[in-house]
C-alpha cells in the first residue's frame, strides 16, 4: 500500500513497464495502444496528491528484487452526489505472476483502504472477456449489476463492458 509519500522513482518506472508491456500484450486496462510514459506519471503523481485525503488509493505488488509484478487504484467520485463511493479503475498484475495471489492480495488491500477512508461503495467495470478477473472479483464479494453489450471497442472487435460493485456497508456493519 502506498502512503503520503507516493511512489519511489523505481516503482514508478515500474508501473510505467508493467502497464506499457501489458497493454502491448492486449491487457484489457482501458488502453488500445501501450500508454506513453509521461501520460503513467502523471495519473501517478495525481493519484499520489490524493491519497492523504483518502480521495484515491494505490497497490502494488513489489518482489523481493524490486520488480513491481502488480498494480492497482481506486479513486473516489467527483461529484459531492457520490463522494461516498469510488471506482476501482485498474488492476494489473504480470502474467507470470499471475495464479500466485497478487490480484487477490492487491484488491484486498484497496477494499482495506476503502473501509478506512469509509468509502460505502466500491464499483468497477472490466472487458466482458476477462473472465479471471470476474471469478476473482465475483469471489472477493462483488455482483454484476450491469452489462453494456459490445461496449469496448478494439479495433473490429467489440466486448461488452460489465458493471460491477462491493457495497461496503454491509462488510462494515451497523454504524
Amino acid at each position: 500500500m502506498i502512503g503520503s509519500d507516493g511512489l519511489t522513482e523505481g516503482e514508478t518506472a515500474g508501473v510505467v513497464a508493467l502497464l506499457r508491456a501489458l497493454v502491448a500484450g492486449g491487457a484489457a486496462l482501458g488502453w488500445v495502444e501501450p500508454p506513453p510514459a509521461a501520460e503513467v506519471r502523471a495519473l501517478l503523481e495525481t493519484l499520489a496528491a490524493a491519497v492523504p485525503s483518502g480521495d484515491a488509493a494505490i497497490a502494488l505488488a513489489v518482489l523481493p528484487t524490486d520488480e513491481v509484478a502488480g498494480f492497482g487504484y481506486w479513486r473516489r467520485y467527483g461529484r459531492p452526489t457520490h463522494w461516498h463511493s469510488a471506482d476501482l479503475e485498474k488492476l494489473a498484475v504480470d502474467p507470470d505472476r499471475q495464479g500466485l495471489g497478487l490480484g487477490r492480495t492487491l484488491v484486498t488491500t484497496l477494499i482495506a483502504a476503502a473501509l478506512r477512508h469509509r468509502v460505502e461503495v466500491l464499483t468497477l467495470d472490466l472487458r466482458g472477456d476477462n473472465t479471471r478477473a470476474a471469478a476473482l472479483y465475483k469471489k472477493l464479494g462483488f455482483h454484476q449489476y450491469g452489462r453494456l453489450d459490445r461496449f469496448v471497442a478494439v479495433g473490429e472487435a467489440r466486448y461488452d463492458k460489465l458493471l460491477y460493485a462491493l457495497d461496503l456497508r454491509e462488510l462494515r456493519g451497523p454504524a
